[in-house]
Order: structure tokens, then sequence, then C-alpha cells
């Protein structure tokens, strides 16, 4: 059904339709997978927004911690250097002392080499004299073994001689056997060649007697075998013409009876149609007015599907708007959270059970510092009941308490905390920074006074500046102040998240509720189209209908005229056909005589085998005896090279025979000269070893006074070894110290760009009131602590939330942009579908009425149409073809026969056809499954197509009937073997000059 539905297609004309609209969903799809997109980045760019906003707040706290912390790295570097300078000037003198006992032990080391060269020049002549000793022993030695591998080799070359004379022996025996071998083998070869080439002479004259009679009878079959094709062809043309006039006439009078029949039921026919038509006329009035109430009907349907899409279009930027409010809350509230548990977990490392002071107290939010330049680390001191026990004990307040200067406050009115606190912050007053100094004398015993900053001023007359003092507590302090208002910041957005929730659990709610209502409209939109289409349908059905009546009388008028015409032409081609067939001749006569000349033909062609296969024996045998000899000639030449071969063999083998004898003889009495001369040789032997054994012991005795002067030597090497590596230690030292001293110099230099002995001046101190190394250390690392407690800080965070929120309002304008476009592409696809169906149903309307026209023009009657399946949609549905010939039963197309399917075929692609013509129309073969009637219809549609169109039709057929209704053929024949003809006929002009 899809694929007929492309016939449909192509009549209405819509392909660009549907192009236009796939493209224009591809846009559509794209452009709310962008807004989805731009939703995400919103969402992203608002989270994003509101971190970097608090994370400019701990850019601010980060600057200042650094602030404090370069100062103190300023100190602490300061101290490394100066450390490092003393230490340089200590190994300094160091290695002094170190440098003159090194060279105390190098003058020792030079004694004691002095005396082991000495002893080492007395041993050189010892080690010479044994060393020749041994020499001389080694050779007498070397001389006696040459002499013992010599006897060895003597007897092995012997043995090895009087086996080769043996096997030479053999050899020659055998080459003497191959010789004679060879020479009765060429005798027997050369009398075989004689007697071949003797029957080769002989053979030739009959070869070329058997080849002229093998010739001879091939002529006389060619001669037989063109009469048989001869005969052959005259009487396939004899059965042919005869089976052709046979088969005009029985055509003729099948269609004389077939044409009386039709006649007959045409007039029946004929005289029901007018009945038909006067009902056919009431049910159009009734179909028409029904499809102006459907069409009304589907126009309202429109109209509400519309408002439905606007009123889901609107809910959707609600719910787009709610979600990223909640989306807004969900990440402040996210960020809150994390920083109320980073805060907690901080607190909560350095508490241990609660009875810690500074764990019990509360202080006002701005007086953290205060407090904890006022207690310092007694804060971290806990509350004890037990006198015995360290800690904060709770003690009765003064009676009555001394007064604290006049106009100032006590530090008790900003502090909540455990009862033991309250001498100790009676006592102590909160007063302006400079204001400090000039109120401390007026300060009675045990009375302190503290600044917001964290000045101390105290009764006895210490003052410590603000940063001076430990902050560890204030910090605490601080950070629990903070945790509390992060607290009261968390319920807070904590309730805007869920109200956000709410508004976003609405806004989908009403999402969902305007879904529902544009699918319902969608669906009722869907049905009032369907009606409509049932209704243009019914129309359709009823106008086809009143049309095909009034056709099928006027064409049953003409078909009757028409039958009795071709009645009349149908009894004068029966007397024609009558008249060809009786003056044919016999057909039997002419098989006979080509029967009785195809045995002539068998007979010649025996006797040309016969003669053919005597001069094939004679050839075969004379190519045989050519293969011998050749065969002959190669052995021979290969018998009389081994002939040679084996003579050139003896003579060698005879001479190698005597060179083994002569060398045999030559060395049979070399082992036993050989044993005298290795008798000689015991008495040098044992006069080498006395002398080499006595020249050792010399040897040995003066390399035992070397070995003790080495050992004086190495001692004092030892002792030298030792000044110089303490001498290096302190070296290296020095090196490593002066190093860090240029480390430490480089560093002032590279962090702060200063001079190390300038760098004490900038920090505005007395070079002996420094603070110790660790001290300064410990406050860089508290800072350093407090730095990194603020984890990762985005120091562009204000730059940053500027930019995010640029992007934010361009991304806020391109999905504005987004939605409109979005709108546009929605109307412009319902547009272009309202315009397909429109036309899909127009042209599904015009080829339904011609389909059944021509259906009815083929078959002579019954009813075919065409209904959609598969969808409500036109624009998605399939086609389908009922069709009911005359006779039978409605049915779909597949249910009918070969024949009857083609001819419906024909009809649906004809009437596709009449709506679109074109100037040339080929049909390839289509005749092909249709009978006779059948292809008469066939016939007759083209002579419709060609009354209604001004349409060329080119047919290629193979049917007798279709080229005989044809106005001109072209074909090929083959006037003669092997030769092609293109062959064109006019019909039309014969016809006429027939008829002239």
């Amino acid at each position: 059904p899809k694929a007929r539905r492309r016939i449909l297609e192509e009549a209405a004309g819509i392909s660009g339709l549907y192009q236009r609209r796939h493209e224009a969903e591809l846009k559509l799809n794209g452009a709310e997978t962008n807004l989805a997109r731009v939703d995400d980045v919103i969402e992203q760019l608002r989270g994003r927004l509101g971190s970097l906003e608090r994370q400019a707040g701990q850019a601010r706290r980060y600057r200042k911690i650094a602030e404090e912390l370069r100062q103190s790295h300023a100190v602490l570097l300061y101290l490394r250097w100066k450390i490092a300078q003393e230490a340089c000037q200590k190994a300094e003198a160091e290695l002094t002392d170190a440098t003159r006992e090194t060279a105390q032990a190098e003058g020792a080391v030079r004694q004691s080499a002095k005396a082991r060269e000495d002893a080492s020049a007395a041993i050189a002549p010892k080690r010479e004299e044994e060393t020749i000793a041994a020499a001389v022993l080694q050779r007498v030695t070397l001389e006696g073994q040459q002499l013992s591998g010599q006897i060895e080799r003597a007897e092995a070359e012997i043995e090895t001689l009087t086996g080769r004379v043996r096997q030479l022996t053999m050899d020659l025996e055998r080459e003497q056997t191959l010789q004679h071998d060879a020479g009765g083998t060429i005798t027997a070869l050369e009398e075989e060649r004689a007697e071949l080439g003797k029957a080769q002479d002989a053979q030739a004259d009959a070869l070329a007697e058997a080849a002229d009679g093998a010739r001879m009878a091939g002529e006389a079959l060619a001669q037989q075998e063109t009469k048989l094709d001869r005969l052959t062809e005259e009487a396939a043309r004899l059965a042919a013409r005869t089976s052709a006039a046979e088969r005009r006439l029985d055509e003729a009078r099948k269609t004389t009876a077939r044409l009386d029949a039709e006649i007959a039921s045409a007039e029946t026919a004929r005289k029901a149609v007018g009945e038909e038509i006067t009902a056919a006329d009431a049910a159009f009035a009734e179909a028409t007015q029904a499809e102006s109430n459907a069409r009304t009907t589907a126009a309202e349907a429109e109209a509400r599907l519309v408002q439905a899409e606007a009123a889901r279009a609107d809910a959707q930027e609600i719910e787009g708007a709610a979600r990223a409010a909640l989306a807004d809350t969900e990440g402040e509230t996210s960020a809150l959270q994390a920083e109320v548990q980073g805060l907690e977990k901080l607190l909560a490392r350095d508490a241990k059970d609660g009875a810690k002071l500074i764990d019990r107290l509360t202080v006002e939010p701005g007086f953290e510092v205060a407090l904890g330049a006022a207690l310092g680390e007694d804060l971290n001191a806990d509350t004890v009941d037990d006198p015995s026990v360290t800690g904060w004990q709770a003690l009765p307040p003064y009676a009555p308490p001394p007064a604290l200067p006049a106009g100032v406050a006590p530090l008790a009115d900003r502090v909540t905390g455990p009862a033991a606190l309250e001498r100790r912050l009676s006592q102590t007053g909160l007063v302006e920074a400079n204001a400090g100094a000039r109120i401390q004398p007026d300060l009675q015993p045990g009375q302190r006074l503290v600044s917001q900053e964290g000045a101390v001023w105290r009764w006895d007359g210490l003052h410590v500046e603000a940063g001076d003092s430990s902050t560890s507590a204030a910090l605490r302090l601080q950070q629990r102040n903070r945790l509390t208002r992060l607290k009261e910041s968390l319920e807070r957005a904590m309730d805007l998240r869920a109200k956000a929730q709410n508004a976003h659990q609405g806004a989908q709610t009403a999402l969902k509720s305007a879904n529902d209502a544009e699918a319902e409209a969608r669906a009722a939109r869907r049905s009032t189209d369907q009606a409509a289409a049932d209704a243009q349908r019914a129309l359709g059905r009823a106008e086809t209908e009143l049309s095909r009546l009034r056709s099928k009388q006027a064409s049953q008028g003409e078909a009757l005229e028409s039958r009795q015409e071709e009645r009349a032409t149908a009894a004068e081609a029966l007397t024609e056909a009558e008249g060809a067939l009786g003056e044919l001749a016999d057909v039997g006569e002419a098989r006979k005589a080509v029967e009785m000349q195809r045995g002539e033909v068998d007979l010649a062609r025996t006797g040309m085998l016969a003669a053919r296969g005597k001069s094939d024996e004679l050839r075969r045998a004379g190519l045989a005896r050519e293969k011998r000899l050749a065969e002959l000639e190669r052995e021979l030449a290969t018998w009389r090279d081994r002939l040679t071969n084996a003579g050139e063999r003896i003579g060698e083998l005879t001479q190698r025979l005597a060179d083994t004898e002569a060398r045999q003889t030559e060395i049979k009495d070399e082992p036993a000269k050989l044993g005298e001369r290795l008798g000689g040789l015991q008495g040098e032997l044992d006069a080498a070893e006395t002398r080499r054994r006595a020249s050792a012991d010399a040897l040995a005795e003066a390399e035992t006074g070397l070995r003790q002067a080495q050992d004086a030597e190495r001692e004092a090497e030892r002792e030298a070894s030792t000044r110089r590596e303490a001498r290096a230690r302190v070296e290296a030292t020095l090196e490593g110290l002066t190093e860090r001293l240029q480390e430490a110099a480089a560093e002032i230099q590279t962090e702060l760009e200063i001079e190390p002995g300038a760098l004490l001046d900038t920090l505005d101190a007395d070079p002996g009131a420094l603070p110790k190394v660790e001290a300064v250390e410990a406050d860089v690392a508290r800072l350093r602590r407090q730095r990194d407690a603020l984890g990762s800080v985005n120091l562009r965070a204000e730059e940053d939330a500027e930019e995010v929120r640029e992007e934010l309002t361009a991304i806020e304008t391109e999905k504005a942009d987004l939605d409109e476009a979005i709108a546009k592409l929605r109307k412009g696809i319902t547009e272009l579908n309202r315009e397909g169906r429109e036309r899909l149903l127009a042209a599904f309307e015009t080829v339904n009425k011609r389909f059944a026209s021509l259906f009815r023009h083929l078959f002579g009657g019954g009813e075919a149409r065409l209904v959609m399946v598969e969808s409500d949609d036109p624009l998605d549905a399939g086609l389908e073809i009922l069709c009911q010939p005359p006779g039978k039963k409605l049915a779909t197309l597949s249910l009918l026969s070969g024949g009857e399917q083609t001819l419906t075929a024909l009809s649906l692609i004809f009437a596709v056809f009449l709506s679109n013509p074109s100037p040339i129309c080929v049909l390839d073969e289509v005749d092909a499954p249709l009978d006779d009637s059948n292809v008469t219809r066939f016939c007759d549609l083209l002579d419709e197509m060609r009354r209604l169109t001004e349409t060329r039709f080119l047919i290629i057929t193979h049917h007798a009937i279709t080229m005989s209704r044809m106005d001109r053929l072209f074909g090929v024949t083959m006037v003669e073997r092997g030769v092609s003809q293109l062959v064109s006929v006019d019909l039309a002009r014969a016809s006429q000059m027939v008829d002239a």
C-alpha cells in the first residue's frame, strides 16, 4: 500500500510538499534540541553565577590572610638567611683546622711511599730470574707435548691411508662394470633405431591415400546436408503457414460466437442502466450536503487545535521558568549545605567532649577577635568542678566587684557563657583602639582593656597590638558565628526551594494538562479530518457511480454498435481463413521427404567418419614412431656420455690409488723416530724444574719485605684519607651552608626583590627583639592553614561573575528567538500538511474516477475503486485496490488471477497517466500474461487512450493480435543464414492500399 501511494503522490504532484515538510520537521527538531540545550545552559549559568558570587566573598578574605602571610614570610626568610650566615662563619673556622691536620698526614704518606719503592726495586731482579726459569721449564714441557701429538697424528694418518686404499680398489671395480654395461646398451639402441627408420619410410604413401579418401567423403556429406537444410526449411515454412491459417480460422469462429453473445448481453444491460441512473442522482445530492457539513466541522476542529497548541506553548514557557528558578534555589541550597557541613567538620575536629570553654561560649558577631585577644589560649581550657584538676572553676563574684574606668563597658555584655567566666569578663572592658593607651593607667589590678580589632592593654602595663596576640580562638569563634548565620540562611534557602518545587510541580501539572488538551484537540482534528475525508470519498463515490452509470449507458450504446460492426468483420475474416487453409499443400508429404534425406545424410556421415578414422590411425602410428626415434637419440647420447665418464673415472681412480699407496710407504717408520726424540727430552725437563724452584724461593722472601712496606704505606694513606675525608666533610658542610645562604638570599631577592641586608629595615623591627624561627614558622603555618581552610579560591570571581551575567543575558535572548522560530516552524508544518491533504484528496478522487471508468471499459463491466488504509491521515495512509470483475465478488488485487491483475494494474497506471499525460509512453511486454480475449481488450484500451490523449505509444510485444492492431511494425528478420535485417511495415498505409 505504501508503494502504491507513490502513484497517487505523483498524480497530485506533492513530492515537493513532502520535501519541504521534511526539511521543516528537521529544522523543528533541531530548534527544539537547541532550546533544550539552551535551557540547560541557562540553568548551569545561573548556578555558576551564584557560586561565583560566593567565591568573590572568599577571595576578599583570602587577600587579607595573604597579606598577613606575606609579612610573616618575609620575617621568616630574614631569620633563615641570618642563621645560614652564622653557620657559614663557624664552618670556615673548622675548615682551617682540618686543612692543617691533613697536611701532616700527607707528609707521613710520602715517607712510607719511599720505603715501599726501595723494597720494590730490590724484588725486580729476583722476579726476572723466576720468570726465565719458568719459561725454560714451559718450553721443554711444550716440546714433549708436541712430539706426543705428532706420534698420534702419524699413527692416525697410517690408518686413514689403509682405509682409503681399500675404498679406491672397490670404486675402480664398480666403474669397470659400468663401462661394460654401457657398451652393450648402446649397441641394442642403434639396432632399434635402424628398424624404426625403415618403417617410417614405408608409411608416407599409405597416409597420402587415406587423406584423399577422407576429403572426398567430407565433400559428399556437405552436399547431402545442404539438400537436407533446404527441404527442412521448406517443410517448416509450410507448417508455419498451415498453423497460422488454422489459428486464424479458429480465432474467427470464436470471435463470431463471442460477438453474438456480447450483442445479446449488451442489449439487456442497456435497459437496466437507465433505472440505476435515477437512484444515483438522489445519492449524489445527499453526499454533497454531507461533505459540506463535514468540511465545516473540520475547520472548527483545526481552530481549536491551534488554540490548544498556543496554550501548550505558554504552559511550557511557564514550566521552563519555574524549572530555572528551582535550579537556582537548589544550587544556592547545595552551596550553603556544603559550607555548613565544612564548618561543622572543622569545628568538630578540635572539639572533644564539649567540656572546653570555647565550645560553651556565645559571642556577638564582630567581637570574636576581642574575646580571643582577651582570653587567648585560656579559651581552650576545660571547665571542671574539682579544684585539684587544671581548668576553669566557677567562683563566686567579687563583693563588690572593682569598677572599670568611667565610660568603659564590660566585655561580659557581648558574651554569654558559663559562670566560671564571670570574674574575668566583668574585669575586661571594651574600648576604641585610639582610647586604650589613654585609659590604661586607670586600670585596677586584674583589669584589662581590649579593642574590637584585638589590641590589649593590661593593668600591669603590658600592651599588645592588634594581630600580635593569638587569633586561633578568635577564628574558631568567628567560624561558629558564621555557622549560625549560615544555618539561618540555609533554612531560608530551603523554604525558597520548597516554594520553587511547589511552583515547578504546579507548572508541570499545568503543562501536562495543556499537553492532554492539545492531544485531545489533535485527536478531534484527526476525527473531523477523517469524517471530512469519508464524506469526500462518499461524495466521490456517488459522483463516480453517477458518472459511471452515464458513461456506461453511453458506452453500451457505442459498444453495441461496435460489436455489430465487429460481427460483420469477423464473418468476412472467417470466410477468408477457410479459403486460405484450402489453398495450402500437404505438410505430411514435405516431412516424409525431409526424413528420407536425413537417412542419406547419415549414410554419407558414416562413410566420412570411417575414411577419417583410417587416416587418423596412420597419422598416430607415424607420430608414435617419430616420438620413439627422438627418445632413442636422447638415450644413445646419455649412454655414450656414461661410457666416456666411466673411462675418465677409471683413470682418475687408478692415479689416486697409486698416490695413496706411495704416501702409506713414506710415513710407515715416522712414529718410531718421534718416540726416540721424546726420550731425550726427559733430562732437560728435570734441570729446568730445579732452577725454577730455587728462583721462586728467593722471590717469595723479597715479596714478604715488599708487603710489609706496602702495609705501612697503606696505614699512612688511611690516616691521610681520614684527614682528607674530615676536611672534605667540612668543605661539603661549608659548601652546603654557603649554598643555603645563597638560596636564602636568592629567595629573598626573588620573592621580595630586595637585598637581605636591607630587608630588616623594611620590616621596621629591632634586630635584638626578633622572634625565634620556630615562632615565626608557627605563625606562617597558622596563616597557611587559615588560607587553606578557605579551599580553592577564585581570585577572578568578581570579573567572572560579570562575564557570566552578560552571557546569561545573551543566552536568554537566544532562547526567546528559538521559541519564536519553533512557533513559526510548527505553523508552517501545519499549513503544509493542510495543503498536502487537500491536493492528495483531490488527486485521489480524480484518479479513482478514471480508474473505475477504465476498469469497466477493460472488463466490460464490474466495479473497481481505490481506498486509503493503515492511517486516518491521508498523508500517512497507504493505498489499496478493491476490484470486482463481472460475475465475481469484490476482492483485493492479490486475490485475482494473473491476467486480471495485469488488466487492473494497467487501468490504474493509465488512470494516473490521464491525470498527467506525456508525449510518449513505452510499454514493454505488458500483454505477456494475457490471453487472446484480454489482449483484444488491452488493444481496445490503447485505442481509447489515443482518442483521449495525443500520446504516442511504443509497444514491445510478441503477440500477433497486438501487432495486428498497431499502425506500424518494427522487427528483425534473418533473410539468409547468419544475416539479420531490420524491417519496418506501415500497417495503416497497407490497410488503406488494400481498401483502395
